[in-house]
């Protein structure tokens, strides 16, 4: 098993968490983003995060199950 890390670019700074779930194909629709953040499936920088609208920046990084994604600008 390899810890590699995809990389998300993003254009505009800071953007809400379920909208990155859903622009990059991980969640195919708002709403599914928005349950797999509220059933704690989601970690940020670690830690289970359930705020769907989290505030997100160039530099997080996000994991859901052994995938992790980190935000560049």
């Amino acid at each position: 098993m390899t810890n590699e890390i995809t990389t998300v670019h993003i254009t505009k700074s800071p953007v809400e968490l379920f909208k990155i779930l859903k622009f990059e194909g991980i969640a195919d629709s708002g709403a599914e983003a928005k349950n797999i953040i509220a059933e704690g499936h989601v970690k940020v920088n670690g830690v289970v995060e359930t705020r769907k609208r989290k505030q997100m920046v160039a530099g997080d990084i996000f994991q859901i199950g052994d995938d992790s994604w980190q935000l560049v600008d």
